[in-house]
């Protein structure tokens, strides 16, 4: 599986529709498996709609493209920035 072909779909095709939305996709990793593993960002990273979208935008252009891929998982993390936000306000509630 060609990581730099899937790159170029979610360049060309995923990201461009996503962000019309306010929202952005990033390639966390491909696995042995053939699972490409990607984070929603921005408004989709919130949006009740977020699977929905994952099934039927991102994975149905994936596979069109690139038939080997045998599937689609969104990772769900918070980032860094997020974390320590949380931190300091938990903290401030304890003084």
């Amino acid at each position: 599986m060609q990581k730099q072909r899937i790159v170029e779909i979610i360049d060309q095709r995923i990201r461009p529709a996503l962000q019309a939305h306010q929202g952005d996709i990033e390639l966390v990793e491909i696995t042995a498996e053939g699972i490409v593993k990607v984070k929603l960002t921005g408004a989709c990273a919130t949006c009740p709609g977020a699977q929905q979208t994952l099934a039927e935008v991102v994975e149905t252009e994936l596979r069109q493209a690139c038939p080997e891929i045998n599937g689609v998982a969104a990772v769900y993390q918070a980032s860094d920035d997020l974390i320590r936000q949380a931190l300091q306000l938990l903290r401030k509630d304890k003084q």
